[in-house]
């Protein structure tokens, strides 16, 4: 006789496990204990076999019934239905595994500690308010671009759209991340180019607190990129010209026993002097083996007759963990040596600008000076790359 609602919690306490059967292999054990447990007995491959089905009243009769009809459809199909359990339970717990919120703090774990605090915290944020709550339990390999576009329109609704911007950018190296680890075999981040209005531009972005600055040096060091870009974003900060000066300097414009690269400046035209630090002139050495004999420091990876591309520096940053929208750019490196330059190390400002190529008038009326202030220069550059290598080698406390 089958079960009803009614008989079940008519059914008295027991002394001794007592089975109430529903049919077709579907009963109720009930307990000593008051526990009331369905079960569904049936045979595969000509042997009794049990399957748990849940406890009453959580799972109702209707709900108990419908089990056990799914496990005879699975019969009938030749499938065990314990074992088909087990297997769905594993492909969830798979799943689970490799959902974009588990790859995500992964990928967030193993870079972090080179990244400054500060845009460590950003990033978690961005990640827990604006993806986690909507492709955190999704496995990585099925997250489609339109899903990452949705949460990306959400950001951007509110306004924030340079927030979504960076969003995006970090859908994009969790993705990578992925599939480089063997959890996704492709970046659906990357179908997004140019589905978000472009930000409107500001200043060049850069760091200017001496703990940020050592997490990004850190970072610049272990971050990878082709031996040329990462010679050139070594020297980037050590130099502090402007990016286009930097990727397409000559050989022809170094004399390295001097410790002294002379070219024009693109934007006044004036022949500009840099006194080389002794890390800088080891960067130089260490490439030189290489491009020397080209006419480019850094060429492009293509070929020799051209210098590295534009966006190389940039682009390593951003491999490196750094937007640089809003924290740091190759062309930031300017405004972070002129700040330290004078708020930590007090070296005077017109020093600085001398250095800088900026047209800086005295009481004289000179403009620019190639040679000017160049004693104090010299000491200015070789004290400025000592320090850059204090920063990076203190490990703040916070990291």
């Amino acid at each position: 006789m089958a079960l009803s609602d009614t008989a079940i919690r008519a059914l008295k306490s027991v002394e001794r496990n007592l089975k109430v059967a529903d049919g077709q292999g579907l009963f109720l054990l009930v307990t000593p204990s008051g526990g009331r447990w369905w079960r569904l007995k049936y045979r595969f491959d000509g042997k009794e076999k049990l399957l748990s089905l849940g406890t009453y009243p959580d799972v109702g009769l209707k709900a108990a019934r419908e089990q056990r009809d799914e496990a005879r459809r699975l019969l009938a199909s030749g499938i065990d239905p314990a074992e088909n359990r087990k297997i769905q339970k594993s492909a969830r717990a798979l799943r689970a595994a490799n959902s974009f919120e588990v790859i995500a703090r992964e990928w967030f774990a193993k870079y972090s500690p080179n990244w400054a605090e500060t845009h460590s915290t950003k990033i978690i944020r961005r990640l827990e308010n604006d993806l986690f709550p909507w492709l955190g339990a999704r496995s990585i390999g099925e997250i489609s671009a339109p899903e990452v576009l949705a949460c990306l329109r959400r950001v951007e609704d509110r306004g924030a759209l340079e927030t979504a911007h960076r969003a995006l950018q970090n859908c994009g190296q969790i993705f990578r991340y992925a599939i480089a680890t063997g959890r996704a075999e492709r970046d659906p981040a990357a179908d997004l180019r140019g589905a978000l209005p472009p930000a409107r531009p500001g200043h060049f972005a850069a760091l200017t607190e001496p703990g940020d600055v050592g997490a990004l040096l850190r970072a610049m060091e272990a971050v990878s990129a082709g031996f040329v870009v990462k010679c050139a974003l070594r020297l980037a900060p050590l130099l502090f010209v402007r990016p286009g000066e930097l990727r397409t300097a000559e050989w022809s414009q170094f004399d390295l026993e001097k410790a002294e690269w002379r070219y024009f400046v693109t934007k006044t035209k004036t022949e500009h002097l840099v006194p080389l630090a002794s890390q800088a002139l080891a960067i130089l050495r260490e490439i030189e083996p290489l491009t020397g004999e080209g006419r480019f420091v850094f060429p492009g990876a293509r070929t020799n007759g051209k210098p590295m591309s534009s966006g190389a520096i940039n682009v390593a940053l951003r491999r490196a963990g750094y937007a640089t929208r809003d924290q740091q750019t190759g062309h930031g490196f300017r405004a972070m040596a002129r700040t330290l330059l004078h708020q930590e190390l007090g070296v005077a400002p017109e020093v600085i600008e001398h250095q800088l190529a900026h047209r800086v008038p005295d009481a004289l009326g000179s403009a620019y000076n190639r040679t000017k202030f160049l004693k104090e220069r010299r000491s200015m550059m070789q004290i400025w790359a000592d320090y850059l290598d204090r920063l990076r080698d203190e490990v703040a406390e916070t990291e």
